[in-house]
């Protein structure tokens, strides 16, 4: 058998990490077994399918590199095909047309819930002959079976079943003509010939609907695997339209989809005590006997150490690349400064995003014209200028401008002038980079460079003067 799997989302909200981790567990399987792995946009929600959640999906996916094989197939493109199948439905007689108004359809509901019953429509059209439609609003019903049981052997939870009479004769087009889900994703499989259907345990209750229609349909039923949900910090359910955090914001945040994939994978799937997977061993091992049942839950922090892992432990010019490109975003141009390799080293192990190593390497790139309270309040006054102007008379005349040579320059100020260490590299600090905290300072002013440097440290000095 041909391994085939999907990712379904719809248009209609963000892509987070839930929707994300149901596609790399799809996306791995397939690889996994050399398989094929399709994108399928399901858009038949008019209404609140928009362009920006379609491109939050793409964008989404190709950051993370989860590529596809087929697609993006549009469910609004397929609806001569779902017409064409319902028209074959009521032909048979495994579909029928409803005129039940919806004002009473709620007052059905009403009066079950009421009365304690499970509230679901009770086939009042279903052995109706209803013709002469023109001027009527009205749906189509499947004709689901009156008896028996659905029982189908899910991948992760093991057998389950439902009671057809816990099932009612569901809605499979609606009033304005459009099919609904329920429909669609069972024609969409059957025509795309999905093998597995790995999705969140919220479709369960929909599973033995869309196996009913399969067997109505004579067509091949899938294998399923329901994932358990994620729960955010909080440990509420992550809502796409509510409280997800859309996938690209995690980009814009700084971090790396190696580390985002790696973090996602964990969330339900382990293979023994391992945390760290490249994408080569997540298709090696990847299984769903592995996945667990009991839902997860995300930890920020759990995910601030991966990211800063992955930064430490991926190749330096990638990190510099990756970096590049994330500071032009934010519009500093590196080639304002020294060599990103060089700056990068420097602050090696400290960060856990690419957004703090950018906010922290940004005096290297950019000018800054002002100076915390604290710092003037406390610095700038007369003394600690004449060891600027001692520091910039003695780095003027230095000619051969290397970390060593400037290292002592700073030791000779301390001496000649009889001040601590502490004060000169503090002070230095705040004229080079606007604080009081930095690597090696001698290191720090050798990237900066003698013509910055200079000009910083007049900067100061006439600062001081003019209070």
């Amino acid at each position: 058998m041909k391994i085939k799997t999907r990712f379904a989302p719809s248009p209609t909200g963000n892509l987070h990490i839930g929707s994300i981790r149901t596609a790399l567990y799809s996306w791995l399987f397939a690889r996994h077994h050399n398989g094929k792995f399709i994108l399928r946009i399901e858009d038949t929600d008019l209404k609140r399918s928009d362009i920006l959640s379609l491109n939050s999906i793409l964008n989404g996916l190709k950051w993370l590199g989860l590529d596809w094989d087929e697609g993006p197939y549009f469910q609004s493109n397929r609806l001569c095909r779902y017409k064409e199948v319902i028209k074959l439905m009521l032909n048979k007689g495994d579909a029928y047309v409803c005129i039940c108004s919806s004002e009473s359809l709620l007052k059905l509901r009403n009066k079950q819930i009421k009365e304690g019953i499970k509230p679901r429509y009770p086939g009042i059209c279903r052995n109706l002959k209803i013709n002469h439609l023109l001027n009527k609003n009205y749906v189509i019903r499947f004709k689901n079976p009156l008896y028996g049981k659905v029982i189908f052997d899910d991948n992760i939870r093991g057998k389950i079943i439902f009671d057809n009479t816990e099932l009612d004769d569901f809605i499979i087009q609606r009033s304005n003509g459009m099919p609904t889900y329920n429909f669609c994703v069972v024609i969409d499989d059957a025509d795309m010939n999905i093998t597995h259907v790995i999705r969140g345990e919220d479709h369960i209750n929909n599973t033995p609907r869309q196996i009913n229609i399969l067997q109505s349909l004579g067509l091949k039923i899938p294998i399923y695997a329901h994932l358990s949900m994620i729960l955010d910090e909080e440990r509420q359910k992550i809502s796409k339209r509510k409280n997800a955090i859309n996938i690209l914001e995690y980009r814009k945040n700084g971090f790396l989809p190696e580390a985002l994939l790696n973090y996602i994978i964990r969330l339900g799937w382990s293979h023994g005590n391992q945390e760290i997977f490249n994408k080569e061993e997540m298709i090696k091992l990847f299984n769903l006997k592995s996945i667990s049942k009991s839902s997860s839950i995300i930890n920020t922090k759990k995910l601030l150490w991966m990211n800063k892992y992955y930064i430490n432990h991926l190749s330096l010019n990638y990190i510099s690349d990756t970096l590049c490109e994330y500071m032009k975003k934010e519009n500093i141009n590196i080639k304002n400064g020294p060599d990103l390799i060089s700056v990068i080293k420097l602050f090696s192990g400290r960060y856990y995003t690419l957004k703090d190593m950018t906010k922290s390497f940004q005096y290297f790139y950019e000018e800054f014209s002002t100076f915390d309270k604290r710092i003037r309040e406390e610095y700038f006054i007369t003394d600690n200028c004449l060891i600027l102007e001692k520091f910039h008379k003695k780095i003027a005349s230095l000619f051969c401008w290397n970390c060593e040579n400037i290292s002592i320059v700073i030791n000779n100020i301390i001496i000649e002038m009889k001040v601590q260490k502490k004060i000169v590299n503090t002070l230095l600090r705040i004229a080079m980079t606007g604080s009081t905290s930095s690597p090696c300072i001698s290191s720090v002013i050798y990237l900066i460079g003698q013509k910055k440097t200079l000009s910083r440290i007049q900067r100061v000095i006439s600062y001081i003067n003019n209070l």
